[in-house]
């Protein structure tokens, strides 16, 4: 049988598949699995972790080539129309769930984990993870048919006698896949081998056939001759041979009384062998079909909540004194659970006990009145200050990389400054030595240390900051889980401050104010239109009183449509009148957005003495609102954003502690600012968009990402759009900022009110299409970042009487305002480095001239070094599309650089005057420092053409042909070097111009040879559709058609499959396939069967058997195949 073997799986080492028997042992109740459970844990107290020990993974890799060299030849045998077992049908028909498996084994069973789960140190499984014993055991009595509740009830039990860690409960779903796959290869090889016996049974007995029909004296010869080759002939050979001979001629026959007699040499019978192999291939088709119907279940089951179902952790936790535990999250849960592991594998503290302390800790602090009320939540002793106790108390010993990682937390401050100093120092001292080398004089080498010192702060910071954030993970915080909805006492206003300039402008931020809401769609989430009016000459126009009344209309039609009888109503307009103001000489809003979020917050809070002429909301239904929501006019809110929000902010350990000495947030947080993303369309609408945007678009799975304040300060930047909690963010901002001062006020009161980066929240902005939009923005930020240079000095001013206070913001909050100062420089030193370089400074040009390059391109290669080198390729991803992605990012990231440098010449003269204009303002003039364009205006205000591009970007090419002449005439020789600058700066109105073109509409052309070709696919994909939508199936599509090995149809079907027949019916009719009346008769027959199918609150479930339209089991909605539906449809 060795050679029947090697045949088929081509490898001599096969003599252990035939002798391995099925996992299979005494089929148990589950009250006796639970018996077994207790038993099997007293046996298996003793574990360890030692360092050699035996892995399952090269195991699983023969396997799985066993499995699928028996795939391949169970599927030629269908294709030669030979007859297989039931059992060998199951894995053919089902081979697609085994790859399944085998892959998912691959992906979450990486080398570490294994080697960190427990082994047990006696028996069988001695070497083998303890976990994997325990599966193997459930697999072996069970016959390989799981089940949740079964499954539950065997872990609990074992539990109760050993506790599992949280590793091992972890890994319960792999190392049952593992253990299924297993036992399938065991089954599988002997199907293979019955199956070949069977067909050396068919061989021989054709072979007797016609030896009878020839030379009938040598059969009985023949016969013996070739059944004494068999030491021990297989049944499924025996029962094969016999069932072929016993109908035959009488001489034929004859070979069945040589095989009893054989049989009987052995102590057994033909007919006891029959009726055993019978039963074998009944066992093996019950228990390959149970072995299918479990993989099915693994990959279904929702293994997060039974993790929490078996561990016995985690009824410990959810003794939280402040009852916070059980409201979470589950990533935040599993985020604590993941800290306790930590803690136990290296203090070798049972995870049990340290989850007892925890409660304890928190029960005494409750008892005991702490002041600190995040101290009586456990989060506090993991999260927070009181984890360094808690590890102290247990003996933690934390490994290197960790303690150098705690060494920087701990004093975040001293080492990234104290980096940033060592290297721009460095970067100065390497420069001005080369000055010096190349015969620079001491005044000559101060200028040019002067000139150089921002650049090398420049690479120095960008080195610091790529090195940070490879060395530190996303920081995330805590969030109460919101999905069942918001709580009472945490209501929540979405708004967005804008003018409303038009009642069109008014109809389309309503339009949008009603898609926040449907997308979070929540009892405690309200909308509202914060206003003011444009600019004017006079107090009152003649457009204000329809604009007013539009806003009103259409606010009433939103609640009269969305607003249910009994609730609040859910949307609201808040509108302010103009002020004279004397400093802009015109009639506005009261410091714009500043002005308008300040005066909604003390509105919240009863004042009665705003600007505001209308309120739609009553007062006492405004004083409960805690949280606001401030979005700008361009901006989408994704679904469930804004309860994520509120879910993070409601968590107690990011809840605002507002210090009164102080007078700002100094623990938690007061604004929390989602990550915002670009919109496809935005990002889309021209090259210049494209090459600057980014990644565009909504993550579906959106993460945490890297932010260097958020990951390093635990603090980031507020970008002024975020969620900030109502009281916390008016105290720390009461009485600090005086009148008509500041325009970008959003920094400022993310320093004063302490915000948090949440980057696995995410908000879909607009990019500005043109180069011209890109840099008026930027404009308005230098503006604004130079009006709050003040507070990174020693005493500020505060709101009235001219008078200043002690500047009590921390060192890195003023540094954050330093930091926004010194980039606006960047543009400017650079352009006049560069033409030092050309003309006063000594050595030769193209070395000082590759300097700026590498500091401009220093992106591109650190995002390279950090693709190739230090990330690996993505899960699910190819190799080969993982480098198409590096390459595309790295074609972006050199168009950025290229224009970079084709705009240094205007950058620095926009940079320059945006500087110097505001230093006028604020120190000479006082006037016009709120003067402030919105990004919307700024993009439909800008004509985009050639004339305005030349006028807007003037000061480039007259800046080029300065430098040419002074060039020319200081060092004629650094010409060579310098020209192709001098050119490109000269030309980049015109490059600007070219790439801010919107972009046509992208429409394919494809050849005459290559429409036949896709007119083909279309009609087969119909012929599809035509064929199998009838009656047999309700006209509904079924999933799919298997060609290869047998055809067989797949009577079910989803969402995402009637969509696309709904389409490709009429599509059909575009493309001629079918007429009109054909058209309606199929559509009526589809839409009449929907009718009839079991839905959830409307929903389609995710499958169904078209024959019966029930649902198949498990009953589950996919919002994938809805939304595919949805699309479909539209």
């Amino acid at each position: 049988m060795k050679g029947v073997l090697q045949k088929v799986f081509k490898n001599p080492k096969t003599s252990t598949y035939e002798n391995d028997p099925p996992i299979r042992a005494e089929l148990y109740s589950v009250e006796r699995l639970e018996e077994f459970a207790a038993g099997l844990a007293a046996e298996q107290k003793q574990v360890s972790q030692p360092r050699k020990f035996r892995r399952l993974l090269p195991r699983l890799e023969e396997n799985w080539r066993v499995l699928l060299e028996s795939y391949r030849s169970l599927s030629d045998a269908v294709r030669r129309e030979r007859v297989i077992s039931p059992a060998a049908e199951w894995l053919v028909d089902n081979f697609h769930i085994v790859e399944e498996q085998v892959r998912e084994i691959r992906e979450d069973l990486p080398r570490r984990f294994y080697g960190e789960l427990p082994k047990l140190t006696a028996g069988n499984f001695a070497g083998y993870p303890r976990i994997y014993s325990i599966a193997f055991a459930l697999i072996a009595h069970t016959d390989s048919r799981l089940d949740t509740e079964t499954l539950r009830r065997f872990l609990k039990a074992y539990q109760r006698t050993t506790p599992l860690t949280i590793a091992e409960l972890w890994a319960v779903a792999i190392t049952l896949r593992i253990v299924l796959v297993e036992n399938l290869r065991r089954l599988a090889s002997r199907i293979v081998i019955s199956r070949l016996e069977r067909e050396e049974a068919d061989a021989l007995a054709e072979k007797l056939i016609e030896m009878a029909g020839e030379n009938p004296d040598e059969l009985p010869g023949f016969i013996k001759k070739s059944l004494g080759k068999y030491k021990e002939p297989g049944h499924a050979f025996i029962v094969q041979l016999t069932r072929q001979l016993r109908e035959q001629d009488p001489v034929i026959a004859r070979a069945c009384d040589i095989i009893e007699k054989k049989l009987l040499e052995s102590g057994i019978s033909t007919a006891q062998v029959v009726q055993s192999e019978h039963q074998r291939q009944a066992a093996t088709q019950v228990t390959v079909g149970n072995i299918i119907t479990s993989m099915r279940l693994l990959s279904t089951l929702d293994w997060r909540e039974f993790f929490e179902s078996v561990s016995p952790v985690e009824p410990i936790l959810k003794k939280d004194p402040a009852r916070i535990y059980p409201k979470m999250d589950f990533t935040t849960r599993d985020r604590y659970r993941n800290i306790i592991e930590r803690i136990g594998k290296r203090s070798n503290a049972d995870e049990l006990l340290i989850a007892e302390r925890l409660v304890e800790l928190a029960e005494k602090a409750k008892t005991s009145g702490s002041a600190d009320q995040r101290e009586t939540h456990i989060g506090f002793y993991l999260l927070d200050d009181g984890l360094a106790a808690l590890e102290r108390e247990f003996d933690y010993r934390p490994r290197f990389n960790e303690r150098f990682k705690r060494f920087i937390a701990h004093r975040p401050t001293a080492v990234y400054l104290g980096s940033f100093l060592f290297l721009t120092t460095l970067f100065e001292v390497v420069l001005i030595t080369a000055a010096s080398h190349f015969g620079a004089d001491l005044p000559l080498i101060i200028g040019f240390a002067v000139l150089s010192l921002i650049p090398a702060s420049d690479l120095a910071l960008s080195i610091l900051n790529w090195n940070f954030t490879l060395l530190l993970p996303p920081r995330t915080l805590p969030r109460i889980n919101t999905a069942a909805g918001i709580p009472d006492e945490a209501k929540t206003m979405v708004v967005i401050p804008t003018l409303l300039t038009s009642k069109a402008v008014v109809s389309e931020l309503l339009e949008k104010l009603e898609v926040y809401y449907l997308a979070n769609e929540d009892k405690n989430i309200y909308f509202g239109l914060l206003g003011d009016f444009a600019d004017a000459r006079a107090e009152a126009t003649e457009w204000d009183d329809e604009i007013i009344e539009t806003a009103i209309a259409r606010i009433e039609e939103l609640n009269n449509r969305y607003s249910t009888a009994g609730d609040a109503r859910r949307f609201h307009l808040f509108h302010r009148r103009r002020l004279f103001n004397d400093r802009e000489g015109k009639w506005m809003g009261w410091e714009r957005k500043r002005g308008k979020l300040h005066e909604f917050n003390r509105l919240l809070r009863g004042a009665g003495d705003t600007s505001f002429i209308i309120a739609t909301a009553e007062r006492k239904f405004l004083e409960k609102i805690r949280y606001v929501l401030t979005l700008d006019s361009d901006t989408q809110l994704p679904r469930d954003a804004a309860r994520k929000l509120v879910g993070t902010a409601t968590h107690p350990l990011n809840r605002p502690y507002f210090d009164e000495k102080l007078r700002r947030v100094c623990k938690g947080y007061g604004v929390f600012q989602p990550r915002v993303s670009i919109s496809l369309t935005s990002a889309n609408r021209s090259v210049f968009s494209r090459i600057f945007s980014g990644n565009a678009g909504v993550d579906p799975y959106t993460t945490a990402a890297s932010d260097i304040y958020q990951d390093l300060f635990g603090e980031g930047i507020f970008t002024g759009k975020g969620l900030y909690d109502v009281d916390a963010f008016e105290s720390s901002l009461a009485g600090r900022v005086p009148e008509n001062s500041i325009l970008s006020h959003d920094l400022f009161e993310g320093l004063c009110a302490r915000c948090a980066l949440v980057t696995n929240i995410e908000l879909i902005d607009d990019f500005p299409t043109s180069y011209d939009s890109f840099a008026q923005r930027s404009h308005r930020w230098v503006r604004g970042d130079w009006q709050i240079a003040r507070w990174i000095f020693p005493w500020i001013p505060v709101e009235s009487g001219g008078r200043t206070t002690r500047n009590n913001l921390p060192i890195i909050s003023r540094w954050k305002i330093l930091d926004n100062l010194r980039r606006s420089l960047v543009a400017p030193t650079i352009f006049l480095w560069l033409l030092a370089v050309w003309t006063i400074i000594p050595g030769h040009p193209v070395w000082w001239t590759l300097f700026t390059l590498v500091l401009l391109a220093f992106p591109v290669f650190s995002h390279l070094h950090t693709s190739f080198i230090i990330q690996s390729t993505p899960r699910g991803i190819t190799l080969q599309s993982h480098l198409q992605s590096i390459g595309s990012d790295f074609r972006t990231n050199a168009a950025q650089v290229g224009f970079a440098v084709i705009c240094i010449a205007h950058q620095a003269f926009l940079k320059t005057d945006a500087v110097i204009r505001t230093l006028y303002r604020k120190i000479i003039s006082r006037h016009n420092l709120l003067e402030w364009t919105t990004a919307a205006q700024a993009e439909n205000g800008n004509k985009h053409d050639l004339n305005a591009f030349l006028r807007f970007m003037r000061a480039a090419p007259l800046l080029s042909i300065g430098c040419f002449l002074l060039v020319i005439r200081l060092r004629p020789t650094a010409l060579p070097v310098a020209t192709p600058f001098l050119l490109l700066w000269f030309l980049s109105p015109l490059i600007g111009y070219r790439i801010s073109k919107p972009l046509p509409p992208e429409r394919v052309k494809i050849k005459p040879v290559e429409e036949n070709e896709v007119r083909q696919i279309a009609r087969r994909t119909w012929r599809f559709f035509e064929t199998f939508v009838g009656e047999e199936d309700n006209w509904l599509p079924p999933d799919n058609f298997q060609e290869d090995p047998k055809p067989r149809v797949a009577h079910r079907t989803s969402p995402t499959n009637i969509g696309l027949l709904l389409l490709s019916t009429a599509a059909a009719r575009d493309f001629g396939y079918i007429g009109v009346i054909e058209l309606i008769e199929r559509l009526e027959l589809t839409f009449a069967t929907l009718e009839k199918l079991k839905r959830f609150r409307g929903q389609f479930l995710n499958w169904y058997d078209t024959k019966s339209l029930n649902p198949l089991n498990p009953q589950y909605i996919s919002t994938v195949d809805s939304g595919n539906l949805a699309a479909h449809l539209l």
